[in-house]
């Protein structure tokens, strides 16, 4: 007596069954409920990685702005700086030869600050 065996890849040796329990062969209906399914699911994977890719591209793209716009401030910083500290050494040498500050009648110790310090960040 020879026995009949399913053929290779066929439904029946494909699904597993819980102990106890037959496994009903699937109807075309259902495979092709499972193909659509599949490739809805293909598809919509392609879709967020897709989205994911394009975060992260915009993501780089503003942080490239932001490095050159850091960078652009960082250097306006240093020729602001360079100008106070040389506008306040023009400023302490008119102290010494201006004659509104030379007249006693005018002169009136009053401390200032310094204003390099007071402007530069901490």
């Amino acid at each position: 007596m020879s026995q009949v065996l399913p053929a290779a890849g066929s439904v029946l040796q494909r699904s597993v069954a819980a102990p106890g329990h037959q496994p009903q062969p699937q109807s075309p209906e259902d495979d092709d409920r499972k193909v659509r399914r599949r490739e809805k699911n293909r598809v919509a994977a392609q879709r967020s990685r897709k989205k994911q890719t394009q975060k992260a591209d915009k993501l780089h793209e503003e942080y490239e702005c932001l490095e050159q716009e850091n960078t652009a401030l960082r250097r306006e910083i240093g020729k602001l700086t360079a100008e106070l500290q040389q506008l306040s050494e023009a400023l302490k040498e008119h102290e010494k030869m201006c004659p509104l500050l030379l007249c006693p009648m005018n002169f009136v110790p009053v401390p200032r600050p310094d204003p390099v310090a007071g402007c530069l960040p901490r």
